[in-house]
């Protein structure tokens, strides 16, 4: 019994394969519009119904890769069949999609850096070995992408051209020590104004010198020199440090020279003002009684030069004989020994009893 007639076995008939693809077709045709026609072998073409909506669903799908997002520090270069259309800011942006807009995104706030090593002649004719650090950023992202074909390369050139226009014009000595600061700042201006005209799209934001120095033949005698100028920049500087302190010194006692002049000059002059007003207030009591004024100011000074001595002479009329008080030992006071006694005077301290002094013994001594 074959296997495709009924019975026999309890086996399934397999599909036929051409119902199976007739019954493909027909759904097809439905899903479009035409179905079968009659006497027809089922086949057709799509209609315009379905082809507008298929081509709006391509559209929709194209039209959803136009959107793209631009981060805070970038900037979107929108270009149109390769050429320059609009420049986009942060946020969310639409194009029109790939093959008719492309969008280049550009970091415009990223620091970016080269290094650039050379060798350059001085003013006075000598040879440095150069090594700068350029940094930069983008911004102009226009002028970055489509004015220079090589923007980095460009600066490179740039740098070179700089370097060697400010060298140049610098000594060597000038360059490696106390004007490595100059060169540098010199040269990011100098850079700054050959790129512009260019339109590179670039700005230098800094450079610095990280290595200056002589060729490798000459190192050893350049060392000596360096170490030689900071000897005598120490030694400057201990003498400057000297002078400073000796005449800060002198200025200090200029000084309280000076005050103590002036003080004395102020105790001076309201000492004589002093004794001016005293002298004329004498006067003037003097001219309204001469005998009293004049028998004060003996007394006065009697009492000013009899204060001053422990002795006091009496004289006595009736006899030839001075009197001698020792107030000292009467007031119980010590006073110093007298080197120079008065003769043939006799005192008897412990009595306390004046001492008596011939007059001609002192007329004697007197006369010695």
């Amino acid at each position: 019994m074959a296997w495709n007639q009924p019975g026999g076995n309890n086996e399934q008939r397999p599909p036929d394969l051409d119902e199976v693809f007739d019954k493909i077709q027909s759904k097809m045709g439905n899903l479009f519009g035409n179905g079968n026609e009659p006497g027809g072998n089922g086949g057709g073409s799509l209609s315009w119904s379905a082809i507008s909506f298929l081509a709006v669903i391509f559209v929709l799908v194209w039209s959803l890769f136009g959107f793209y997002t631009i981060q805070p520090a970038e900037l979107g270069v929108v270009t149109q069949f390769g050429q320059y259309k609009e420049t986009t800011e942060q946020g969310l942006n639409w194009h029109l999609p790939y093959p008719i807009e492309t969008v280049q995104k550009v970091n415009v706030e990223q620091v970016q850096a080269i290094n650039h090593r050379a060798l350059m002649l001085t003013k006075d004719e000598n040879i440095v070995v150069i090594e700068l650090v350029v940094q930069y950023r983008i911004k102009n992202a226009e002028n970055y992408l489509f004015k220079v074909d090589n923007p980095e390369d460009t600066l490179h050139q740039a740098t070179e051209s700089a370097l060697r226009e400010i060298v140049g014009s610098s000594n060597m000595d000038d360059v490696l020590t106390s004007e490595r600061t100059r060169v540098a700042m010199e040269t990011k201006q100098v850079i700054q104004d050959i790129i512009d005209p260019y339109k590179v799209g670039l700005t230098v934001t800094s450079v610095n010198m990280q290595n200056a120095q002589p060729p490798a033949a000459v190192q050893a005698a350049f060392a000596d020199v360096i170490k030689a100028r900071e000897d005598q920049e120490r030694s400057k500087n201990k003498a400057n440090a000297y002078s400073n302190q000796v005449i800060e010194r002198a200025k200090g006692t200029a000084d309280r020279l000076t005050e103590e002049a002036e003080a004395y000059k102020a105790e001076v002059t309201a000492q004589s003002l002093g004794d001016t007003q005293r002298f004329l207030s004498v006067l003037t009591a003097y001219e309204k009684a001469p005998d009293i004024t004049r028998q004060r100011l003996y007394i006065e000074t009697m009492e000013s030069v009899l204060s001053k001595t422990s002795k006091i002479m009496v004289d006595i009329k009736s006899g030839n004989n001075l009197m001698v008080l020792p107030l000292d030992k009467l007031l119980g006071r010590e006073t110093s020994i007298d080197t120079n006694p008065l003769p043939s005077v006799t005192e008897d301290v412990s009595q306390n009893r004046p001492a008596i002094i011939r007059t001609e013994d002192l007329r004697s001594r007197g006369a010695r």
